[in-house]
């Protein structure tokens, strides 16, 4: 059974890492993208490395934080919603295969989003 904290667990692992691979190799990536500079994926990497850290918390908390996991939950939306916009308008000149990548993740972090919100409704239900 995925319940919101499993949920929250793997959102913050999947985050970390994703984190981790562009903040430690930023020019393989910028490679893979297309893209001259390597700061913006350093600043996406650092940025998901803290975000990944307060789901993890927020997942490990007992009882759960429904107005962390409403934040969390629209962090994930915007990511998603942002990641459209920048493939839509083939923002940035990217390669098709940095579009892809983004779409992909894109993908994932709507089916995190959507799980979160399914056990926040469950949540609620049961308190």
């Amino acid at each position: 059974m995925t319940t919101l904290k499993n949920v929250l667990i793997i959102n913050a692992l999947s985050s970390g890492a994703t984190g981790l691979i562009l903040a430690t190799f930023p020019s393989y990536i910028a490679g893979l993208f297309g893209a001259a500079q390597t700061m913006p994926f350093v600043a996406v990497g650092v940025f998901l490395l803290i975000f990944a850290a307060i789901v993890f918390t927020q997942g490990r908390k007992n009882p759960l934080s429904t107005g962390w996991i409403k934040l969390i939950i629209v962090l994930d939306i915007l990511w998603v919603v942002e990641s459209l916009m920048i493939i839509a308008t083939e923002m940035f000149g990217l390669t098709p295969l940095g579009y892809c990548l983004i779409g992909a993740v894109a993908l994932w972090v709507a089916l995190m989003a959507f799980l979160q919100l399914k056990g926040l409704r469950q949540l609620k239900i049961a308190g």
